[in-house]
């Protein structure tokens, strides 16, 4: 079992967020990150912070409902959807199209861009949801990279709970946690309760499920057939 330090250098989180990785499991910041963004949403309750507005970085176009904390240098594109609490850390984009559905936590530099959605999330510094992505349930590392299609499932077909490697969650909804550096192909799918130790390369293509250790190549070689065209 990868254990949430094994997965993420912490030292890199900010203090601000550091936080909502002080578990044993991963799959247990999921509840520290509902904490927090009660934690937004009193705090916008208190200064009558709730929805839209004008505000620097954000899109005219863009529509942002409930809390919504931008760093310096966040940035919102055009017809971007954000029901808060969402919390950008400094320089993080979400752009054109995109759709979070808070708590969803992007670290400094983090990208959600076109038509990709994340819901109940955090994307930590540099990580990368940027065409077509759906991310649910999830922790996402450092520098991770997903390539456009990349789909995190977060919920089984029977609604049961979402075991990892046998070890049970208490979650019916749970996507994965993506360790630092991972590498993910086209339109591949990673099953509920996936955990990817860092640096992985997990090629285009592939259903991947379980706990995937650190530096490990996932290959996928779907077979091709050819046949003569006859008109």
């Amino acid at each position: 079992m990868l254990k949430t330090a094994e997965l993420f250098d912490l030292g890199r989180v900010p203090e601000a967020l550091r936080h909502l990785l002080d578990v044993e499991a991963p799959w247990e910041a999921l509840a520290l990150l509902d904490a927090f963004g009660a934690e937004l949403r009193a705090r916008a309750a208190a200064l009558g912070e709730q929805g839209s507005g004008a505000r620097p970085g954000v899109h005219p176009s863009a529509v942002i409902e409930g809390p919504l904390v931008m760093e310096e240098g966040a940035s919102i594109g055009p017809y971007a959807y954000l029901t808060g609490p969402v919390y950008l850390a400094k320089g993080a984009q979400v752009g054109h199209a995109a759709y979070l559905r808070g708590p969803v936590v992007l670290g400094p530099d983090a990208h959600v861009m076109h038509a990709s959605e994340v819901k109940r999330s955090i994307l930590l510094g540099g990580a990368k949801a940027p065409h077509f992505n759906y991310v649910g349930d999830s922790i996402v590392g450092h520098d991770v990279n997903l390539g456009a299609g990349v789909k995190v499932a977060n919920f089984k077909t029977f609604g049961d709970e979402v075991k990892v490697a046998g070890r049970g969650t208490g979650l019916r909804k749970f996507g994965a946690a993506i360790g630092d550096g991972v590498s993910i192909g086209c339109n591949a799918v990673l099953s509920p309760g996936t955990l990817v130790g860092r640096r992985t390369i997990i090629y285009n293509g592939a259903t991947v499920r379980g706990v995937i250790k650190a530096d490990t190549v996932v290959k996928h070689h779907p077979a091709l057939e050819e046949a003569e065209l006859r008109r």
